[in-house]
């Protein structure tokens, strides 16, 4: 089993404040975040480093969360690795679709505390080496 040390994280955000909060957050923990503006860079950096995790935002300027998420699905070199969502899409519909629809791994909403945040992507990891 590998250790947080070498967990990259992808954060998907078109909010260079919200990448650099996670950064902090998940940098306490020794996980390697790499910012990507907006949807087509973060697909971009998910094939240059095929993250152990991708926090995608849904609501970018470029292509939206759930094309990311759609493209990132239908690779096969990309379909393993977990999604969490993390927005400001508050409405339960939404999560509805993302959870059981999608089937994303997780779903944040903004704003959200840090212990929230890391307790997901601490979740999914270990859901994942345990898999």
């Amino acid at each position: 089993m590998s250790s947080a040390e070498e967990k990259i994280v992808i954060c998907i955000e078109d909010e260079p404040e919200m990448i650099e909060l996670v950064r902090l957050i998940l940098g306490r923990r020794n996980y390697k975040v790499i910012g990507a503006n907006g949807g087509r860079a973060g697909l971009d950096l998910i094939d240059e480093h095929k993250p152990d995790l991708v926090l995608l935002d849904l609501m970018m300027p470029d292509i939206d969360g759930w094309e990311v998420y759609n493209q990132l699905k239908s690779k096969e070199e990309t379909q393993d690795i977990p999604v969490i969502i993390v927005t400001a899409k508050t409405q339960s519909i939404d999560k509805v679709l993302g959870l059981h629809i999608a089937k994303v791994d997780d779903y944040v909403t903004k704003p959200f505390g840090p212990q929230d945040l890391l307790s997901s992507v601490e979740k999914i990891l270990q859901a994942k080496d345990n898999s």
